[in-house]
């Protein structure tokens, strides 16, 4: 078994699709299948199972292409070892975040640790909804800024950010010039959600129930700030998020008006409890002064 065959195990079971997975790998239709079944022959069991539309993993194909992703990505984690030996560096940090993180915190700290520790490359890693918890979890970084609420399980956090909640309008909305609106005065309105995050995360953001025991309008759903956005500019619905979204994501189309009576974000540094690394231990300390002094 190898690497790339792995690689085009994923890609199948990410595209749903043999022509698609061909086409994002880069080799024909029949070279893939015929690499697909043989590792199906060397594994003895069926991975997918084919349909007129493409294919659907088996429950041993779940199973085989879950393992496969962890194998990938411990396979890049040593290819990186052996890049930042050739470019002489002493380590790489991998720092999760979401959307806006723990607003300058999130930069500041970064760039304050590589001053401290210039032999190590400090990499960004953004996820989308409530993705920064598993990801500390299944090893894609190795500490993360993590809005709450979160399942934390397995996790050590400390609480070093929060901050005021603001509401995305569009720029023509008739409260976009406002100084402060009540989460009433938009009850009305149909709020952007995401079908990507935990319910409990979902409903927090909402402010659902709302204060009156009314459940929100619910509007559509996305999977990124950027579709959240692009949504709420065309008038299909307002947003709720942080106030540091509203300073990173500024668009000539969008207003943010402060949000008065929501509780304010609050946002934990995460890493994997018991984890011994003191690349990560530094990085908090770092966190842990800049909190201190905001």
């Amino acid at each position: 078994m190898e690497l790339r065959q792995l690689r085009y195990l994923v890609e199948i079971a990410d595209q749903g699709n043999l022509g698609r997975a061909a086409e994002r790998l880069f080799v024909s239709q029949p070279a893939l299948s015929y690499a697909l079944r043989n590792l199906e022959s060397e594994l003895g069991l069926r991975l997918f199972e084919r349909h007129s539309g493409g294919v659907n993993a088996t429950a041993a194909g779940l199973d085989v292409v879950a393992e496969a992703r962890r194998t990938l990505r411990q396979a890049d984690r040593v290819t990186a070892a052996a890049e930042r030996h050739l470019r002489g560096e002493t380590g790489v940090l991998r720092v999760g975040f979401e959307a806006s993180g723990a607003g300058e915190l999130t930069t500041r700290a970064r760039a304050e640790f590589a001053r401290r520790h210039p032999g190590v490359r400090v990499t960004p890693k953004r996820f989308d909804w409530s993705e920064e918890a598993a990801a500390l979890r299944d090893g894609r970084v190795d500490v993360a800024f993590v809005w709450l609420p979160a399942d934390l399980t397995g996790l050590h956090a400390e609480l070093v950010h929060s901050e005021p909640r603001v509401v995305g309008l569009p720029a023509r909305h008739p409260l976009a010039g406002r100084a402060g609106v009540g989460v009433m005065e938009v009850n009305d309105e149909p709020l952007m959600w995401t079908e990507r995050a935990p319910r409990e995360w979902v409903d927090w953001w909402a402010v659902n129930p709302r204060p009156d025991g009314s459940a929100p309008r619910w509007g559509p759903t996305n999977d990124n700030v950027e579709e959240m956005l692009e949504q709420v500019a065309d008038g299909a619905a307002i947003c709720f998020a942080p106030a540091s979204m509203a300073r990173y994501y500024g668009r000539p189309d969008l207003r943010w008006v402060p949000l008065t009576d929501a509780e304010p974000l609050r946002v934990v540094l995460a890493w994997v409890a018991g984890a011994d690394n003191p690349l990560v231990r530094g990085f908090a300390e770092v966190v842990r002064e800049l909190a201190a002094r905001a």
